[in-house]
Order: C-alpha cells, then sequence, then structure tokens
C-alpha cells in the first residue's frame, strides 16, 4: 500500500461506482495502471466488496447501538458468533473498557429493536445492555460535494 492505493481507496470509500477513467484522472496516472491497483487490492483483500449505502430512514428502517456488557466468564468469540446468527446485527465491536460490545442493528420498529435485543439478553452471555436508537447521521465517505 502507497499513498496512491490510499488515495484510490478513498475515492472508492465516496462513490465505488466511479469510473476507473476518473479515479485516474484524479489520481494522475492513466486508466490501466488505476485498474491494476484496484484489482490487486480487491485480490489481496484491503478490498473486501462494493456496497449500495441506503438512506434507512427513507425505507422506514431504524439504525440502534446496543453496549454489551458480558457475563464474567464469556469469551467475546462467543456473542460475536451469536451476532452473526443475528440478521439485523450489521457489525459488532469488541471494545476496551466497559462495555465490552458494542452492536449496530437495523430494524423495522422499535418493537422488533426491543425483540432482537431481549433474544441477545437470553443467551445467558449478556450481564447487561444500553440502546441507542440513532435520531439522524452524517458519514465522512457519503458526504459529496
Amino acid at each position: 500500500m502507497d499513498d496512491l492505493d490510499r488515495e484510490i481507496l478513498d475515492l472508492l470509500r465516496a462513490n465505488a461506482r466511479m469510473p476507473t477513467s476518473e479515479i485516474a484522472q484524479r489520481v494522475g496516472l492513466s486508466a490501466a495502471p488505476v485498474a491494476r491497483r484496484i484489482a490487486r487490492m480487491e485480490a489481496s483483500g484491503v478490498i473486501k466488496g462494493y456496497t449500495a449505502i441506503v438512506a434507512d430512514g427513507a425505507v422506514g428502517e431504524i439504525d440502534a447501538f446496543t453496549e454489551i456488557r458480558l457475563t464474567g466468564q464469556t469469551d467475546t468469540r462467543e456473542i460475536e458468533e451469536i451476532a452473526r446468527q443475528v440478521p439485523e446485527v450489521q457489525q459488532f465491536f469488541t471494545i476496551s473498557g466497559d462495555p465490552d460490545g458494542l452492536l449496530r442493528f437495523r430494524v423495522r420498529s422499535v418493537e422488533h429493536l426491543q425483540s432482537v435485543v431481549n433474544a441477545i439478553r437470553r443467551t445467558g452471555l449478556v450481564a447487561g445492555t444500553k440502546t441507542l436508537i440513532v435520531m439522524s447521521t452524517w458519514d465522512r465517505a457519503t458526504d459529496q460535494p
């Protein structure tokens, strides 16, 4: 990874559908070397995939975060496995300090969120939770001029 690779990644983070020719123009290369760099980053796993960024509120969905405090003997890998099996969980983070983990959910309603959090609490691995509902968002990667 060099500075040009990082610059290409920043452009792809902002718009994964940006044409290679436009990326090339912005980084000062021709299209062929940019395409090779992107292909190399895809093959090595630096670029894991491409995704659409959806305005959850526009489709009636709610984003929420739940802090998780694990029971004394629970290994964080155990809750990660549970998180992977719950389709509403979008991301799972292990973090230092209190709490032990952070889950990001996407749900249809507050009632749906409550049922998902309750299901995770019933696993016996969770000593406590605190859930925060997202009111609005801003994302540097998607803030287009």
